[in-house]
């Protein structure tokens, strides 16, 4: 590839380890409660993939934390093309902005103009770091630039949302890289987007917003189901094998909920509950819906985390319930994953996409998922 522009939205995902289930409108809540960015370091990573491929790519980005920093700590001279610190508008609306682009705050019209600088440059790829929204961005401001040509410029995602059901995403950061300086052919793919209100309230409306040119590889992950079959069987199964004394983190999503409905519980669909388990087939409800440090303030081993894999995608970790965070699985000494057989049916195998690549290393590999009350399939953690 002779040339890349790389955009990246420095506050996706901000909202997923503090519990606020995306950042759209909520970035200073998440710095209230203590997020940090994470989009930075997953282009890095993605960056420093391409670089060990293909050394020689020309890097076109914006300005800071919008893509500069993360192309120089990744070995690359990029040329920066934008820069969110020069527009006017925003420093009219903000006279306190500070100068250093590095520092500077950015918002969706960012997004968009970066996107427009690259593509000015005849870029072969737009390497964009963010969620669905960012995505939302990117492919508008392409068929705007470009129309509905048919040889619009690809675009591929760098996974750093707290929600993505888009399909233009490659797995990990590390496969964005290695997609980018191999890929050689390209197909259209679906960007689709959610109402963050409606997220937060338990409630999914999802969208198709546009559909764009991605890198065809078998790293790009699949559209998000939104359905899931019965798992009225395994609820029951699941909540009659409950430990007393233990303590149970249950994930976000449907299968998952059934078992909390099982066990009494009202369950928050999209975010995390902490229970432990009594002696007499009750138990405690130690936190609904929890951030990151509120499930490590509750917890007391023996600790199960019960999680179920997204449909049509497979992440386990990584994928939503970013609450469930690298301190929180490290103290689990027990992982259940579940899902219906049908849901399993339609995945090929199971991700983990932490932040900690040591942790997704030992996540790895062949693990039982319980499919109904007495089932279980052994599937590959990739």
């Amino acid at each position: 590839m002779e040339a890349l522009g790389v955009v990246v939205n420095p506050i996706a995902g901000m909202g997923g380890r503090v519990g606020l289930k995306g950042t759209d409108g909520k970035v200073a809540e998440a710095r209230r409660r203590g997020a940090q960015p994470r989009a930075p370091e997953r282009a890095r990573a993605a960056l420093r993939s391409l670089r060990n491929r293909d050394p020689d790519t020309a890097v076109y980005t914006a300005a800071g934390v919008m893509g500069e920093r993360a192309a120089r700590d990744a070995g690359f001279d990029p040329v920066v093309v934008y820069d969110p610190a020069d527009s006017d508008d925003r420093t009219e609306a903000d006279p306190a902005r500070p100068s250093d682009p590095a520092e500077a705050e950015t918002a969706a019209t960012d997004t968009r103009r970066a996107v427009r600088a690259v593509l000015e440059h005849d870029v072969d790829l737009v390497l964009f770091v963010g969620g669905d929204g960012t995505a939302v961005d990117v492919a508008e401001t392409l068929e705007s630039v470009e129309g509905d040509a048919d040889d619009r410029t690809p675009v591929l995602g760098v996974p750093a949302g707290v929600k993505i059901y888009s399909s233009v995403f490659a797995v990990t950061p590390e496969d964005a890289g290695r997609i980018a300086a191999e890929f050689d052919r390209v197909a259209d793919r679906e960007v689709n987007d959610i109402d963050e209100d409606a997220y937060r309230e338990g409630e999914v409306r999802a969208e198709l917003r546009a559909i764009v040119p991605v890198p065809v590889a078998e790293d790009v992950q699949s559209s998000k189901q939104l359905a899931s079959g019965s798992v009225d069987s395994l609820a029951v199964g699941f909540a009659r094998e409950v430990e007393p004394g233990r303590t149970y983190v249950f994930g976000p999503g449907s299968t998952v909920g059934a078992i909390e409905e099982e066990l009494g519980l009202e369950p928050s669909p999209l975010g995390v509950d902490v229970w432990r388990a009594g002696d007499d087939g009750d138990g405690t409800l130690l936190a609904r819906d929890a951030a990151e440090d509120e499930i490590l303030e509750v917890l007391e081993e023996p600790v199960t985390i019960v999680v179920s894999p997204i449909g049509g995608q497979g992440f386990v970790f990584g994928r939503g319930n970013h609450q469930i965070s690298p301190p929180v699985i490290r103290r689990a000494d027990e992982i259940e994953i579940v899902a219906s057989a049908e849901k399993l049916d339609g995945i090929d195998a199971l991700h983990v996409d932490t932040d900690d690549d040591d942790l997704d290393e030992e996540l790895r590999g062949w693990t039982r998922v319980r499919t109904g009350r007495f089932t279980t399939r052994l599937v590959n953690v990739a």
